[in-house]
């Protein structure tokens, strides 16, 4: 156990800005100093690393799921657990063509595996990195009930969601904060007969163009959208380009949002959702595309189902293909056990029992050792 401890404690000067934060026990085998994504390795598996406050302000504005925020509250430190399907995608996320076409990552396993946590995990890798983070982190939220929606004034077949294209442009503004002024849009676009941003313009322009003028804000995303696919790759360009999509299959399934006649609207009707499966689309290079799939966007979907051909169906299979399929696999004994401690640690186990061995036989019997089950009722222990 102690020679474990002697490989994984390591130092670097982003280490020391984090220990300040947060001290864990000196002998604590569940953490690792190693905080840096970028130099996590298989030594690392099963381990929690702290990510600095600053970073999760910045990088998850939104995309977090809510335990996971509420967790943080109640720990008072946002930790991840190294898992090896995140390391799996990171590591070939370094080797990276940016002379290529965009490679898709599908992360994909059983209904609360830990796929969103593997995500934000591989999201914090790329800005670490300094890529561009293009995150959606919840694509079923714009296929689902709209608290407003209108007709789009670019195209009559089509219909804006502004509230969600506002929300989702100032959290894009948040992350991206040092490419708005660096990044120049490469044409003109008219808005109405008295608004345009011209050609050369900042993103940081476009980006609040759609935050200032709310009815622009759906093609505003798509104009974002539409730079950076252009772009990205480019010799003149300097950035590398992470698409980031939670619940990807939503771009393919059914809408709950009903039209003026009662009739369902088809998600590609919808602006974000057309432009964004542009962007699924491998056609562009000097980045990647990294998704997840997830059941809650599966509507009128067997709640059992969570293959990629059960959940993106035939079109969205075909659309995504070729893509990377990475299963996100309920916990190992190893990661269970470091969870366990963690938990212990952080004295979220508050009966006596639950802290013994027969406790935690228990404990692996009720939640089968799926992350999401066992934060959910240690929440009672």
């Amino acid at each position: 156990m102690l020679s474990m401890y002697f490989n994984i404690h390591g130092g670097s000067q982003q280490q020391e800005a984090v220990a300040a934060e947060s001290e864990p026990e000196p002998l604590s085998i569940f953490r690792t100093q190693e905080n840096d994504p970028a130099c996590q390795s298989e030594k690392h598996f099963g381990q929690y690393y702290t990510l600095p406050s600053a970073h999760v302000r910045t990088v998850f504005p939104h995309g977090l799921p809510m335990r996971y925020k509420q967790q943080v509250k109640t720990f008072n430190e946002a930790c991840m657990m190294v898992r090896p399907p995140a390391l799996e995608v990171i590591s070939s996320l370094k080797k990276t063509d940016n002379s290529k076409p965009a490679v898709r990552y599908l992360f994909y396993g059983l209904k609360g595996s830990g796929k969103t946590m593997t995500l934000c995990h591989t999201i914090h890798f790329c800005y670490t990195q300094g890529w561009l983070v293009l995150h959606v982190p919840d694509a079923h939220l714009w296929v689902k009930n709209c608290k407003e929606l209108l007709p789009s004034s670019f195209n009559s077949s089509r219909y804006d969601q502004p509230l969600q294209a506002t929300e989702w442009l100032r959290n894009f503004r948040i992350t991206n904060e040092p490419f708005l002024s660096k990044i120049k849009t490469k044409q003109r676009y008219v808005w109405t007969k008295r608004e345009s941003t011209e050609e050369g313009s900042t993103l940081g322009e476009l980006v609040d163009q759609g935050i200032t003028r709310v009815k622009t804000s759906s093609d505003v995303v798509g104009a974002v959208m539409k730079e950076l696919r252009l772009q990205s790759g480019q010799p003149e360009s300097d950035f590398r380009l992470a698409v980031a999509v939670d619940g990807v299959n939503a771009l393919w399934g059914r809408s709950t949002i009903r039209k003026m006649n009662n009739t369902a609207v088809d998600p590609e009707e919808l602006t974000l959702v057309y432009n964004l499966r542009k962007l699924m689309k491998n056609d562009w290079t000097g980045g990647a595309i990294i998704t997840t799939l997830a059941q809650t966007g599966a509507v009128y979907t067997s709640k059992y189902s969570y293959l990629p051909k059960e959940l993106l169906g035939e079109k969205g299979f075909d659309s995504m293909d070729p893509f990377i399929p990475v299963s996100v696999p309920n916990y190992s004994e190893k990661e269970f056990e470091s969870c366990y401690l963690y938990y212990m640690d952080r004295h979220w186990l508050q009966y006596p029992h639950s802290r013994t061995e027969d406790g935690k036989k228990e404990l692996i019997f009720l939640s089968n050792r799926n992350p999401s089950m066992l934060e959910r009722i240690c929440g009672f222990h």
